[in-house]
């Protein structure tokens, strides 16, 4: 049995940690992928059923599915930290499956709508329903890895998204084909169900069917996962508060971490060293570090104050419009390549190797980042090969269709890379699992991609192969790219400072700011202080003075204290 076999020898605790990595690798992660696939099916099928003459119809104008497309994310966008919170304060487990089943309610909606109100207003609820879904999900993802496990796992899991517009494109290809198009005045097809309608009510009801099995299938935290034993949960719990501990090491002791690196022949993945025989923690902080539920005045205020969550939210929204833009109008940019004859079913065939590309090409940088502890580096790359794939889809011949496709591959390859490592690092760079939730909501407005990519994939351009989209595209990413660079040298600059100030430190006073975040130094958020002081001294919103006072409370915090280093 497995609860017997622990007996303390590195061998035999090198079998636990490779069994527990391995149910929760096979039986949750997956899971969650199938979670976040019908997330991005849903949110890109319009796309494929525009392909099959969906607006001209429902007696819609073209432009007004853009209207659609920009409502969703308008939405999706505002709502992003709210959906965070919420998810965050009801638990992964209540909050996802109700909101999935809700939206694949909507999806299938679809089939009957006739009037514009009718397609804006459902497009709209589902885009409120989603908000939330992916930062919730991977802070629920984070509560199960040690932070070098993460960025692979992540890759899985967002590459959905990948494998979600290649997945859309090949089931709209068998849709189309068994639903012949009925644009048109063929008898044979006349009276039947459109495509579109087809396709709407299929990825509508297996969205259903997913989201009540959600209710059962996830636990809270690996402390309730019905697929671990007791001893494996009693581990899994172990290692991941003790991960989360070591963020918070003096950085005094960084160059000794970095000559004791395991050998890459070791019985035990490079990533779980140090935390295989983990000391115990306090029961608050094993709670506060493993479970879905719970948010703190502290999280908000710490979250919202950050100046790196905006620096990267400026760089995630120039550099995901790509990722928005072709999850749904690709098979209309493709349509122009594949000729005027070309039958939709073909089209939407088309559209899956690009996807493809972009999920595997994810995967070896995912891995590569995990391997080498980098993040922002393999960004940059990714990056220089979204350019590159741009800059030939801009100054090919629209004539040249096979070259322009292949510039589309490359370009989607690097597409996904991005985003990910983005989530990655701030999941790894915030030991507070109610703070990291806020900020992957934050970061989540950079779903704002998906309404610039919007107004910028306009039908008028089509004709002419969307160049004008596509150079104004290239220019966002190249902005990006700009953006990561200056964040790299602004995080080094950052660690080169702390380790400067606690050098200067002695040792009581390094512990002090390791342990309680109480060092020789003016504490987090003085202007705070400040404006608690005139609120109160005002006389009014006493609420939200006291509401300040306990964001206040004690010293820093996570990466606010001088001790913590940031990875790059």
């Amino acid at each position: 049995m497995l609860d017997n076999d622990d007996d303390g020898h590195p061998a035999t605790t090198s079998r636990l940690h490779k069994r527990t990595l391995l149910k929760i690798d096979t039986l949750l992660l997956p899971f969650l992928a199938l979670l976040f696939l019908f997330n991005s099916l849903d949110k890109s099928n319009i796309g494929n059923a525009e392909s099959a003459h969906f607006t001209t119809d429902i007696g819609l104008q073209k432009g007004d599915l853009n209207t659609a497309v920009a409502l969703f994310f308008a939405f999706f966008v505002t709502l992003q930290p709210a959906g965070a919170a919420l998810g965050r304060k009801y638990g992964m487990v209540a909050w996802v499956p109700t909101c999935m089943l809700l939206w694949g309610l909507s999806t299938m909606l679809h089939v009957w709508v006739k009037e514009k109100w009718q397609l804006y207003t459902l497009r709209i609820v589902i885009g409120c329903l989603e908000a939330g879904f992916y930062p919730v999900t991977v802070s629920y993802l984070s509560l199960f890895y040690t932070r070098f496990e993460f960025g692979r796992r992540l890759s899985l899991f967002y590459g959905q998204a990948a494998v979600g517009g290649a997945l859309g494109g090949i089931i709209s290809y068998f849709v189309f084909s068994r639903f012949p198009d009925r644009h048109g005045d063929n008898p044979d097809v006349q009276g039947r169900w459109h495509s579109w309608q087809a396709l709407f009510l299929l990825e509508g009801s297996l969205t259903v069917v997913v989201a009540l099995v959600g209710y059962a299938w996830l636990p809270h935290s690996v402390e309730t996962a019905w697929f671990l034993t007791p001893r494996e949960r009693q581990y899994a719990s172990a290692r991941v508060v003790k991960d989360r501990a070591a963020q918070e090491r003096s950085t005094t002791s960084t160059k000794h971490r970095h000559s004791n690196s395991f050998s890459p022949t070791s019985t035990v993945d490079e990533e779980s060293r140090g935390l295989l025989n983990p000391t115990p923690a306090s029961p608050s902080s094993r709670r506060a570090t493993l479970d879905d539920r719970g948010l703190t005045p502290r999280d908000i205020l710490s979250a919202l104050s950050s100046p790196l969550i905006w620096h990267l939210l400026a760089c995630n929204i120039l550099s995901a419009i790509p990722v928005y833009a072709f999850s749904v109008f690709l098979p209309l940019v493709l349509a122009p390549l594949a000729g005027n004859k070309a039958s939709p079913s073909l089209v939407n065939l088309l559209s899956a190797p690009p996807h493809l590309c972009g999920a595997i090409t994810l995967y070896l940088f995912a891995s590569y980042s995990d391997r080498h502890r980098t993040r922002l580096r393999p960004i940059l790359l990714g990056l220089a090969i979204m350019v590159a794939g741009l800059s030939l889809v801009v100054v090919l011949p629209t004539s040249w269709a096979i070259p322009r496709y292949i510039s589309l591959n490359v370009l989607i390859s690097g597409a996904y890379i991005a985003s990910p490592l983005t989530v990655a690092w701030i999941s790894g760079n915030t030991p507070s699992p109610g703070k990291r939730a806020l900020m992957l909501g934050i970061n989540g407005w950079g779903n704002l991609a998906g309404v610039l990519s919007a107004f910028l994939f306009k039908p008028e351009y089509a004709e002419s192969g969307y160049i004008v989209p596509f150079f104004w595209t290239l220019v966002s990413v190249a902005l990006a790219a700009l953006g990561y660079v200056l964040f790299l040298w602004n995080l080094s600059a950052e660690n080169a400072r702390r380790r400067v100030v606690v050098h200067e430190w002695d040792h009581e006073e390094r512990e002090n700011e390791k342990n309680e975040g109480t060092g020789p130094l003016a504490q987090a958020h003085p202007w705070v202080k400040n404006l608690t002081a005139i609120i109160k001294k005002s006389g009014r919103f006493k609420a939200l003075a006291d509401w300040l006072d306990e964001a206040t409370l004690g010293g820093r915090e996570g990466d606010e204290k001088m001790t913590f280093e940031y990875g790059l």
